[in-house]
């Protein structure tokens, strides 16, 4: 059951049929993929120079508590438009949303302020627009669909909190293959200081197995958009290949690589990532034991999981379901194993990240065009994590 929000909301039970990206729509379809992408004219006029970061506690206070299987829930925020990454500049929250391609900056009571709007973005009425951010040296880094092709493109964040605005925008790295669906989308800076990237196959699988193709990887790229020479193929940004549709990210303290992962119809996966590794898809879905693709160490029903992201959070690996509406709990020390809460608590949810209090703050995804939004949705979440 879905909670109630106020006094005389009828409770939703969210079905869901259609996972937007386990069981995908038979209308969809794929945008051309292209070689090189057009590039952004010149901006004219100098922009204001970055400042660092405020580094000062803020104590974002809650606007309604929820009491879960989890203990307290928090909402922060409310009325978000199908928001889809969380990054922090400093202590100042950003979020991005996918169909307006809005960059948002939060305040500690809650209010929402526009950052500025990632004019590239576009929406593919399917899941592309403005998709992962992540921040870096007082850079905003942004994951976007165009039309033709997926790209990264970052901004120099300038102001102070409350004011905070983007500068012209710089593009990074462009050409990875778009479609309505499956277009990855998570970014995430890694120990090594290496940009990350997870794309889709862009609704054609046969590219996760070619090299040549940019779709159905894990990219490693410089902060400046170049290919490291320490890269496992020669002149080429790919890490990892054979992937479906990768939405999840993240380190562990020992430098292992996760990733979560959309399948079809059977199996959802949970990942350790390898320099060079492939992964399977088209041909396994799944634990397959085949020995010329890397298993997953965990896999889901899709009806269970459509995972989005991951965030490692005191050892535990929390995973974040769409069509599955619920968090997975899996600890490091027995990924074979894993618990759910929050099952259609807050339906659909599609980030968990560590905000800079060691909390973990989660963001709804009901207003997405598949779920079955409540009146405030959707939500920031800040829980403390068991």
């Amino acid at each position: 059951m879905r909670r109630k929000i106020h006094a005389g909301t009828a409770l939703t039970v969210t079905i869901l049929l259609l996972a937007g990206c386990a069981s995908d729509p038979e209308s969809a379809e794929p945008t051309p993929n292209v070689a090189e992408a057009p590039t952004t004219p010149e901006p004219t006029g100098a922009d204001p120079a970055p400042v660092s970061p405020d580094t000062a506690d803020i104590e974002h206070e809650a606007l309604e508590t929820v009491e879960t299987d989890l203990g307290e829930v928090e909402i922060l925020a409310e009325n978000l438009e199908a928001p889809w990454s969380i990054a922090f500049f400093g202590t100042t929250p950003l979020i991005s949303e996918r169909d307006s391609a809005r960059i948002l900056e939060l305040d500690a009571e809650g209010n929402i302020r526009e950052v500025g709007v990632v004019e590239q973005a576009a929406s593919l009425r399917g899941e592309g627009g403005l998709l992962g951010i992540t921040v870096h040296e007082n850079q905003l880094y942004t994951y976007l669909t165009t039309g033709p092709d997926n790209r990264v493109i970052r901004y120099d964040l300038v102001g102070e909190p409350g004011s905070y605005e983007l500068s012209s925008p710089q593009e990074l790295f462009i050409g990875i293959p778009a479609a309505g669906y499956h277009n990855g989308g998570r970014i995430a800076f890694g120990p090594d200081d290496m940009l990350y990237i997870t794309t889709g196959d862009a609704l054609e699988p046969s590219q996760s197995q070619d090299l040549d193709s940019l779709a159905g990887k894990i990219l490693r790229i410089t902060p400046e958009g170049d290919i490291p020479d320490s890269n496992p193929f020669d002149d080429s940004p790919v890490y990892s290949y054979g992937h479906r549709n990768p939405q999840g990210l993240d380190w562990a303290e020992d430098g292992t690589m996760y990733s979560s992962e959309f399948g079809e119809d059977a199996w959802d996966e949970l990942n350790i990532i390898e320099a060079g590794g492939n992964y399977g898809w088209p041909e396994v879905e799944g634990m397959g034991g085949e020995p010329e693709y890397i298993d997953p160490v965990q896999q889901w029903p899709p009806a269970e999981a459509s995972p989005s992201a991951i965030e490692i959070h005191k050892d535990t690996i929390y995973m974040v379901a769409l069509r599955g509406q619920r968090i997975w709990e899996i600890p490091l020390d027995d990924l074979e194993s894993s618990t759910d809460y929050l099952v259609n608590e807050f339906g659909r949810l599609r980030e968990a990240t560590t905000a800079p209090d060691g909390t973990l703050w989660v963001l709804t995804n009901n207003t997405d065009g598949v779920g079955e939004p409540e009146q405030t949705d959707d939500l920031l979440l800040r829980l403390e994590a068991p």
